[in-house]
């Protein structure tokens, strides 16, 4: 039996200039995660389904995923125009993408979102999707720079959207990226806000949050801080 190509080629129509252009995939049935990590980060045996998140138009640049806009409004742009497309050299990213063309990516996607002032969530999603190609690289200073950009945005998304505050697999993330960047206390507040909420029910987020609590724990433990002194959960 042949070898199964893992990326297949999917057609995109631009949400900006309205060209069509083709843009890599990987099989579905090549997505299997050998591990994860508790910030929902994946590694694989394979090509890596993370590389290819954003489509980018070859023609114009605009660069987006599967959860941006359909269609543009005249101001966006206009917007876009002005900070990204008026300095775009035509480029193909549709074809198979190593960890720097992945990068390059998603930091023309934040731009892109940024500069059409996409939704909170969109921009977080692709800060913390950088963080995790610089994890994949070991490259801990830029990841822990990307983490506290995209808590920061995960916040903003909790106090304007989250849901009448019972979005439970935010609160989970807002406290493991805090525990990941070092802020106990914060963290320690997110975890038992999560678990001790009686509206929230999502028993997957919940048993989550209990373990990376524990994980918190020894942690802080081994800085020689006392995590009663900080809360009970």
């Amino acid at each position: 039996m042949p070898e199964l190509i893992p990326l297949y080629s999917i057609k995109v129509i631009c949400c900006n200039c309205e060209e069509e252009f083709s843009t890599s995939r990987v099989r579905p049935s090549l997505k299997r995660a050998i591990r994860r990590d508790a910030d929902f980060c994946s590694y694989y045996k394979e090509e890596n389904p993370d590389y290819y998140v954003v489509r980018v138009c070859p023609k114009c640049g605009f660069a987006s995923t599967e959860n941006s806009a359909d269609k543009l409004v005249d101001w966006q742009r206009k917007a876009f125009n002005e900070q990204v497309g008026t300095r775009w050299k035509t480029r193909d990213f549709g074809e198979k993408r190593s960890w720097e063309l992945a990068l390059e990516s998603y930091k023309l996607a934040l731009i892109c979102a940024q500069s059409i002032k996409d939704k909170d969530r969109i921009i977080a999603s692709l800060l913390h999707h950088i963080a995790w190609m610089y994890r994949y690289q070991g490259d801990s200073a830029q990841e822990q720079r990307f983490l506290r950009y995209s808590l920061d945005e995960y916040v903003k998304v909790f106090e304007n959207d989250g849901m009448g505050g019972n979005d439970a697999r935010l609160m989970y993330l807002i406290g493991e990226l805090n525990r990941r960047i070092g802020e106990f206390h914060s963290a320690v507040k997110w975890f038992s806000r999560l678990i001790n909420d009686q509206r929230i029910t999502d028993a997957a987020m919940i048993r989550a949050a209990r373990e990376q609590w524990a994980l918190l724990r020894e942690q802080m433990r081994g800085e020689d801080i006392d995590p009663d002194a900080l809360a009970g959960i």
